[in-house]
């Protein structure tokens, strides 16, 4: 009987030059097969949970940040004494892997990526652990060797790039080089900055958020042109003077620091005889001329000092009138009725944060503050701080309404959102139903809790009236309260699914009758010897009918219409129209109502409905026997015609590029038959749209023969951006159309570039499935979609498991990372 050697817990030594390890991710060192000490299991413990909050990243940087926190535990491991291995196998010599290997997210190395932002000007050098900005970065782009730093005595230099095939390699020559723009060094241990950084004269983009950053050289204020600074999550406790002389910066974050004042004269304290609009620091006749403002940051936009040590007695009150948003949430702000006296003349102050400051009710003083104070804000966050409800009674001078509700939702134009109390967030639907709720109960206070009973709708027989004793006075019947929906459909037994098909059944047998009734009138109509055509005002209650308006939810629709003899369908072979759509496209005149309008939209008639004022859905599905828009007019500047219309469906109308416009006034409508039309024009549909209905949220124009000529830069910024006459388009659907270039979008992202925060835009979903669109350009991902549906399209890159496995966040990612 042989015997089977038992499996020892060992594994078998390896030479060191196996690579296996590290590639595949497996243990090779002790400290990552167990722990060594009971003080290092919590620590690895709680980093492997904090990379598991971190809910933006993806599946990919994930495992790559838990493999960087292994090589760094190795990295420790290796650095301990004798006495702190648990037995001899730990002690065992391990493999290290070179400092220039791969990097764990794909990029290239170190140098390679320094020398590749020659040509593009933009050098992101995030989450790389690095103790300081590399030297080679100032000897590659500027020929200068900076000055070692105290802490970073012995920096170690980079290694030299390998060569390519042939012994060449791709740097740019030196006609193509540009000066570097976009520096990003966030999330490392940068602990100090070389004053060298201020060589860098064209940096628009400096980012150093996450760092170990103590204090800034005061080099750093003189990059005249930087537009965006970023200096978060550091520990600084003050900034250089200069810093608020920059005169092009537009975006400043100090926040999650240790400052305790906001000096924004401290650089013009010596210099009040200035009466240029910019001064020049440099007197040396060789050295670079730096601008300076004389005025305090005349370009900034946004502040974000949250989360520091700041009072209000140490903020000085030179605040940029420019300012936008500005956020002291988390300060020990304390009493602070002077900023806020300052604050309320800021002319173009949309934003203003205190949440969890220590501010109380003796800050807010109605007769200190202007009249009328912020005359722009739309969010004062008050919450979770001492202020009370009735002490922002005081704000109450403000031309804006003021709204209380706590919701992810931006208030409307001419309503300021002030927050008071604990937050709690509500969606826009909970917030929607308080407000029905409390309109029922003050409907319901003007009434007696009893009310008299209404009488019943059968009338009883003639013996049975005599019969009937009279009503008692005094007595009455509580009053019915309204009921919801989903009571109602409980009531009548809907919750099943057989339920729900018997009364579609029993609907539908219905609405065959009253069809039926409507061909037998028709008929009767045509056999009449002298029948009158239909007038407008019978088209006029026809759409009024509650077979196509909706009073609960404020919405028109209009049934689909025969399509025109020989009018082609979608130009694409594998268009998916749902059957639904489909069905209702091919039914016949007879099947409707004959007094309803033939034309696609039929703007003169609804305008003139008792409910115009109130609308806010339109759909149009399916409207093709006369592919016109029939309107009043078209308007310039002035009040819409439907000014509440929120969602406007036209799917499946076969429109093109351009649409038929028919220009008259009700009054002037004749008969539906088509034997006298007003004349017609032809106009863009985008931008008709857009002047028809400028508070216009969500647009469907799926399933129509739209192309490329549309969707222009020119008609994208007129139909989507918000302005003083528009809201701003939130939902865009282009499904089924024929387009296959996205210029006009790709244009449109340009605007991001450097600049996330565009408050003009509101565009949440952009729908382009179906299309013929044969490459998606990276400048894409820089758009801010919740919601980007490209499929059935003909790219071929990038693949659909990139948006499969992680959605519309993935795919944007990837665009994103195209531009690098």
């Amino acid at each position: 009987m042989s015997r089977i050697p038992a499996r020892t817990s060992r594994t078998p030594l390896k030479p060191p030059s196996t690579p296996t390890r590290a590639r595949l991710g497996t243990p090779s060192t002790p400290s990552q097969r167990a722990p060594i000490s009971r003080s290092s299991t919590p620590t690895k413990q709680s980093n492997t949970e904090e990379v598991e909050k971190k809910a933006g990243l993806s599946i990919k940087e994930a495992i790559a940040l838990r493999r960087a926190e292994a090589k760094k535990a190795q990295t420790a491991a290796e650095s301990r004494g004798l006495d702190d291995f648990g037995s001899l196998e730990d002690a065992l010599p391990t493999t290290t892997q070179p400092a220039d290997d791969d990097d764990l997210l794909g990029r290239l190395p170190l140098r390679e990526t320094i020398e590749k932002s020659r040509s593009t000007g933009s050098l992101n050098l995030a989450t790389r652990s690095l103790a300081c900005l590399p030297s080679a970065l100032f000897e590659i782009h500027l020929n200068v060797t900076p000055n070692p730093l105290k802490s970073v005595p012995n920096e170690p230099r980079l290694p030299e790039a390998e060569p390519r095939r042939g012994g060449k390699r791709d740097a740019p020559a030196w006609f193509e080089a540009q000066d570097l723009t976009v520096l990003k060094a966030g999330n490392n241990d940068i602990a100090e900055i070389q004053h060298e950084i201020s060589m860098f004269g064209s940096l628009k983009v400096l980012d150093l958020h996450k760092n170990k950053i103590i204090s800034l050289p005061k080099t750093i204020a003189d990059l005249s042109f930087l537009n965006t600074l970023d200096l978060s999550h550091n520990g600084l406790t003050e900034v250089p003077e200069n810093l608020w002389s920059l005169p092009e910066l537009t975006t400043l974050n100090l926040s999650h620091n240790q400052l305790t004042s906001l000096c924004f004269s401290a650089p013009f304290a010596s210099s009040k005889s200035r009466t240029g609009p910019n001064s020049y620091a440099s007197t040396d006749f060789f050295a670079p001329a730096v601008v300076r403002s004389a005025t305090p940051l005349p370009k900034l936009l946004t502040l974000d000092v949250s989360h520091n040590q700041i009072q209000s007695s140490a903020v000085d009150l030179s605040i940029p009138d420019s300012i936008v948003k500005i956020n002291f949430s988390g300060n020990p702000v304390g009493h602070s009725a002077a900023l806020l006296r300052k604050l309320a003349t800021l002319p173009r102050l949309k934003e203003l944060l205190f949440e969890k400051s220590e501010i109380g009710n003796d800050s807010i003083q109605s007769e200190l503050f202007p009249s009328p104070p912020f005359p722009a804000l739309k969010i004062l966050d008050l919450s979770e701080t001492g202020v009370t409800l009735d002490a922002v009674s005081a704000f109450s001078a403000m031309k804006q309404e003021i709204s209380h509700d706590f919701s992810l939702e931006p208030p409307a134009d001419g309503v300021a959102r002030i927050l008071v109390g604990k937050r709690v967030l509500k969606e826009a639907w909970e917030i929607e139903l308080e407000r029905r709720t409390q309109e029922r109960s003050q409907k319901g206070s003007g009434f007696s809790e009893w009310d008299v009973p209404e009488p019943t709708t059968r009338s009883p027989p003639p013996n049975e009236t005599s019969r009937r004793p009279p009503p008692r006075q005094g007595i009455v019947s509580k009053k019915e309260a309204a009921k919801e929906p989903w009571e109602i459909e409980a009531e009548q037994g809907l919750f099943t699914e057989g339920a729900r098909r018997r009364a579609r059944a029993l609907a539908a047998q219905a609405q065959a009758q009253s069809e039926n009734s409507v061909i037998t009138a028709a008929a009767r109509i045509d056999t009449a010897p002298a029948a009158q055509e239909p007038t407008p005002t019978s088209t006029t209650s026809s759409i009024n009918n509650s077979k196509y308006y909706s009073q609960k939810t404020d919405s028109l629709t209009l049934p689909a219409s025969s399509p025109a003899p020989k009018v082609p369908g979608h130009s694409r072979a594998f268009s998916v129209a749902s059957p639904a759509s489909s069905s209702g496209m091919t039914s016949s005149r007879g099947s409707q109502d004959i007094t309803l309008p033939a034309p696609t939209l039929p703007l003169s008639i609804i305008v003139a409905q008792p409910f115009a004022s109130t609308l806010k859905v339109l759909v149009l599905s399916n409207r093709r026997l006369d592919r016109c828009f029939l309107v009043p007019s078209i308007p310039s500047c002035a009040s819409p015609y439907l000014p509440n219309l929120e969602e406007l469906n036209l799917e499946g109308c076969n429109l093109e590029d351009q649409v038929a416009i028919s220009i008259a006034p009700p009054s002037e409508l004749t008969s539906l038959s088509g034997t006298a039309t007003p004349p017609r024009s032809s106009e863009p549909i985008l931008p008709t749209i857009a002047k028809l209905f400028p508070s216009l949220r969500t647009l469907n124009l799926s399933f129509n023969r739209l192309s490329d000529g549309q969707l222009s830069q020119e008609n994208l910024l007129e139909l989507l951006l918000q302005t003083s006459n528009r809201a701003g388009l939130r939902h865009l659907r282009l499904r089924g159309n024929k387009l296959s270039e996205l210029t006009g979008f790709q244009k449109l992202a340009e605007m991001f570039k450097g600049n996330r925060d565009v408050f003009e835009w509101k565009l949440e979903e952009l729908d382009l499935r179906d299309n013929e669109v044969g490459k998606l350009p990276p400048e894409l991902g820089l758009l801010p979609l919740d919601v980007f549906l490209v499929d059935g399209n003909t790219f071929r890159v990038p693949q659909r498991r990139i948006w499969e496995r992680e959605g519309t966040k993935g795919l944007l990612s990837w665009l994103r990372g195209r531009l690098e």
